[in-house]
C-alpha cells in the first residue's frame, strides 16, 4: 500500500505494551522488553484506533468507523493525563495527536486521510458507503461541506468557550473548568520542555507541540479573536441552513429521509452532526438554532441523535463530561500508587461529577 507522511508502514513488534495491553493496562509509556515467551502473532487484517474520546477529530473518525459497521479495536489516549506526550506515543505518530489508525503495517496519523483511507479500503454490500462514487453528481457537494465544515477552528471553540464562559448559555461545562484549563495550559509548556530534556532524541516534535501550544494559548483565550470566529461560525451555518432548504425543495413530495446533500447519509453528514454536538455542549446551540432561526438545523439535530452509531460514539450528550473525567479519575489510581496529587486528583474528578450528576438532574427533572 502506499505511504505518505502521515501513512507509515512498519514492523509492529515494538509495540507498547500501553497501548497494546489486552485489559488496557498503563505501563508509563515504557516500551516492551524482549519476550521470553513467543509472542502472539500480529493480526494483519486487524484494525486498531487510538483516539480520545472528548477529542473531535476522533469522534468523527469513531463515527465513519460505526457508521460503516468496522470491528476495530479502541485504544483511549488520554489528553488530561497528558499520555498523547509519551515517547512512546510521540514516536508512534511523529509528534502530531489523536487520531492515529493501525491497519495491517501501515500507521496513518491525520484524521482526514484516516477517513479516506476507510473510505477506500473497506467497501462492499454491507458496508456502508460515505463519500459518493467521483462520477456522482453528490460528490463534489459531499466533499464542500466535508471541507467548509472540517475548516472550522474547533479548538479555539472548544476552548475560548471554556476560558469565557459568559459568551455561552446552559453550558455543559461546570465553572471550575475555566480555573482548570487556565491551569493546565500554563503548566503544558513546562512539562513539554522537561520532556524535550529526558527524551532528546525527540527534540523537534516536542518543539513543534510547544510552539502549536503556545499560539492556541494566546488566540483561544483572546476574546475578540473568539467573537470574529464566532460570527464566521454563523455564516457557515446559514449557508448549511440553506442547503437542507434546498434539499426539502429538491425532494418535495417523495418518501424519503433527507440528510445534508441528498437522501443518502454521508460524511457530510457526520461532519455536521459532530459539530452541532460540540456546539450543543459548550452552549452554544441556543445562539446557533435553538432559538428558531435555523428550523432545519433543529431538525437536522433531532434526527441524527437517533442514529445508532451517533448514541454508540457520542452517548447522551448531558453526560458527555461525565463519560470524560470518569474513566481518567481511576486510570490516574490505577497507573500509580496513591499519593497526594493522585488522591486529590480523584477526590476532585468525583466532587466534580457530584456537581455535574445535580446540575443535570436539577435541569432535566425539576
Amino acid at each position: 500500500m502506499a505511504s505518505s507522511n502521515h501513512v507509515t508502514p512498519t514492523n509492529c513488534s515494538w509495540w507498547p505494551i500501553s497501548a497494546m495491553d489486552e485489559d488496557g493496562k498503563v505501563t508509563d509509556g515504557e516500551e516492551c522488553e524482549e519476550p521470553t515467551a513467543e509472542p502472539k502473532p500480529f493480526n494483519k487484517d486487524r484494525l486498531v484506533l487510538y483516539h480520545w474520546t472528548q477529542s473531535f477529530t476522533s469522534q468523527k473518525v469513531r463515527l465513519v468507523i460505526n457508521e460503516k459497521g468496522l470491528v476495530c479495536e479502541e485504544r483511549d489516549v488520554s489528553l488530561p493525563l497528558q499520555e498523547h506526550k509519551e515517547p512512546w506515543f510521540m514516536r508512534l505518530n511523529l509528534g502530531e495527536e489523536v487520531p492515529v489508525f493501525l491497519h495491517g503495517d501501515n500507521i496513518i496519523s491525520d484524521y482526514n486521510q484516516i477517513i479516506d483511507y476507510l473510505e477506500k479500503n473497506f467497501v462492499g454490500d454491507t458496508v456502508a458507503q460515505l463519500i459518493p462514487d467521483a462520477d456522482s453528481p453528490l460528490h463534489d457537494r459531499v466533499q464542500q461541506y466535508r471541507q467548509l465544515l472540517d475548516d472550522l477552528p474547533m479548538d479555539a471553540y472548544t476552548h475560548g468557550c471554556i476560558l469565557h464562559p459568559e459568551l455561552t448559555t446552559d453550558s455543559m461545562i461546570p465553572k471550575y473548568a475555566t480555573a482548570e484549563i487556565r491551569r493546565h495550559l500554563a503548566n503544558a509548556a513546562t512539562e513539554l520542555m522537561k520532556l524535550d530534556h529526558e527524551e532528546p532524541q525527540l527534540t523537534e516534535p516536542y518543539l513543534s507541540k510547544q510552539k502549536k501550544l503556545m499560539a492556541k494559548i494566546l488566540d483561544h483565550d483572546n476574546v475578540n479573536y473568539l467573537k470574529k470566529i464566532l460570527g464566521e461560525l454563523a455564516m457557515v451555518l446559514d449557508q448549511v441552513e440553506a442547503e437542507l432548504e434546498k434539499r426539502k425543495l429538491e425532494y418535495q413530495g417523495q418518501k424519503c429521509e433527507l440528510w445534508l446533500c441528498g437522501p443518502e447519509f454521508t460524511l457530510a453528514d457526520i461532519c455536521l452532526g459532530a459539530l452541532l454536538h460540540r456546539l450543543k455542549f459548550l452552549g452554544l446551540s441556543k445562539k446557533y438554532w435553538e432559538d428558531g432561526s435555523r428550523p432545519n438545523l433543529q431538525s437536522f439535530f433531532v434526527r441524527v441523535q437517533k442514529r445508532y452509531a451517533f448514541r454508540k460514539v457520542l452517548g447522551d450528550i448531558h453526560t458527555t463530561l461525565l463519560s470524560a473525567v470518569l474513566p481518567n479519575a481511576f486510570r490516574m489510581v490505577k497507573k500509580k500508587p496513591p499519593s497526594f496529587f493522585g488522591a486529590s486528583f480523584l477526590m476532585g474528578s468525583l466532587g466534580g461529577m457530584g456537581y455535574f450528576a445535580y446540575w443535570y438532574l436539577k435541569k432535566k427533572y425539576m
